[in-house]
């Protein structure tokens, strides 16, 4: 017999079920063990393993094995089952501990979407299982040093030979290649009815004959680090193209929304972190008559930036719930708004930390001053402000093209 207490119980579940802005049971479950999880990490670890050069393994191994990273893959090869809304819940918790892992965005959410909706049953036997356990990393390969955000100046080509495809290129900015057991690449090929230059996606191994890349310097304290990505006559049998060559840019959407939606993930747990730091300090730290948070001065700000992360993560959650629901081209605006908005909020929440803590944010004892420059990468990557504002003024405006 179902009792009062199981009654209230399975209310309460209903209503979270069709209430999108409260979280589902099963939801706040995952929030609290990722919370918990990343919590015996946080910063300190994720410092030390960059200074030190070391990778996360630890951390990424656990998350694997308790389910975390592929939370959103397929259960029929070995993934959560769930969606994009729950892998930007794992995203966050880990940035709001200190600990947000840029390859949680490439490898589970940019590529495990990708192969799992487009790719061959070959493909996702051979990937997903890893890619959902932490076992197989796969980073991602769009960004060339002459196209920027314009995808449709890849100079990256991919030509037929007998059965096998060749490719030749150069990439920037990839992240994770030193960890990655493959890449997948954006390139192009000559469209034999119309000689054009046309888009499509491939899987190529990172120990691949002619495939080399280099590291490149950067001013970020992230045991994450950036890559150069030579292609000389990288020579890969056919079954390396992902999905089919004439809808390659569908299938980009089906991986660059989730990319946002992750760095939005990403922006609003790392605002996060910056803000409980500021408060905590501004609860502590006492002047004259009592303690700094008093002032409305500090407080204010500290609440403002409260609001616009919130604000951010509604909008990310947005995104997330039409992306699961398979609306890829209604998922972009809000994926892109939350990503502008995410980034903005988590600048200023790190400034004002800063602000609020006085010398002692700069200080290594509070951890607030590396993300000074970690959190001035939502701005400018997976793509530029700028950019998401061409898209929202000509997409949801109808204003001229600029470029």
């Amino acid at each position: 017999m179902m009792t009062a207490t199981d009654s209230a119980a399975s209310a309460d579940s209903t209503r979270a079920q069709d209430n999108p802005y409260v979280e589902t049971p099963e939801r706040a479950a995952l929030r609290a063990s990722v919370a918990a999880m990343s919590a015996r990490y946080g910063q300190e670890y994720f410092l030390a393993c960059a200074r030190e050069g070391r990778k996360t393994d630890e951390l990424w191994s656990e998350a694997g094995k308790l389910g975390f990273i592929g939370v959103n893959l397929p259960e029929e090869y070995g993934g959560g089952g769930a969606g994009m809304y729950e892998l930007s819940i794992v995203m966050e918790e880990l940035a709001a501990s200190g600990s947000g892992l840029l390859m949680l965005v490439v490898s589970p959410a940019i590529c495990g979407n990708i192969i799992a909706r487009f790719g061959t049953d070959v493909q996702r036997q051979t990937w997903l299982p890893g890619l959902a356990s932490g076992e197989i990393t796969m980073a991602f390969g769009i960004t060339e040093p002459d196209a920027g955000s314009n995808s449709h100046n890849i100079t990256t080509t991919a030509r037929r030979d007998g059965d096998d495809w060749i490719l030749n290129g150069r990439k920037i900015y990839i992240s994770g290649v030193d960890q990655a057991d493959a890449v997948l690449i954006v390139g192009r090929f000559e469209d034999a009815r119309t000689g054009k230059l046309r888009p499509a996606l491939f899987i190529v191994p990172t120990d691949a004959p002619n495939f080399e890349y280099t590291p490149i310097e950067m001013e970020l304290i992230n045991p994450e680090k950036q890559f150069l990505v030579y292609l000389d006559d990288v020579r890969l049998p056919s079954e390396a193209l992902v999905g089919d060559a004439d809808s390659a840019f569908g299938q980009l959407f089906a991986g660059l929304n989730p990319e946002r939606i992750m760095a939005a993930a990403s922006a609003v747990g790392m605002g996060r972190f910056a803000l409980d730091k500021a408060v905590s300090y501004a609860k502590e730290r006492t002047v004259w008559k009592g303690p700094i948070g008093m002032h409305q001065a500090i407080a204010h700000p500290l609440a403002q930036a409260k609001v616009e992360l919130e604000m951010a993560k509604l909008m990310m959650q947005k995104a997330a719930t039409l992306y699961d629901s398979g609306d890829d081209w209604g998922a972009a605006e809000p994926a892109n708004m939350a990503k502008y908005a995410a980034a903005e909020a988590c600048v200023k929440a790190v400034d004002q930390a800063v602000h609020t803590m006085g010398g002692a944010g700069l200080t290594s004892e509070y951890g607030v001053a590396p993300l000074l420059s970690l959190a001035r990468i939502a701005r400018v990557a997976p793509v530029s402000r700028e950019m998401i504002l061409n898209f929202v003024a000509q997409t949801s405006l109808g204003l001229p093209k600029s470029y």
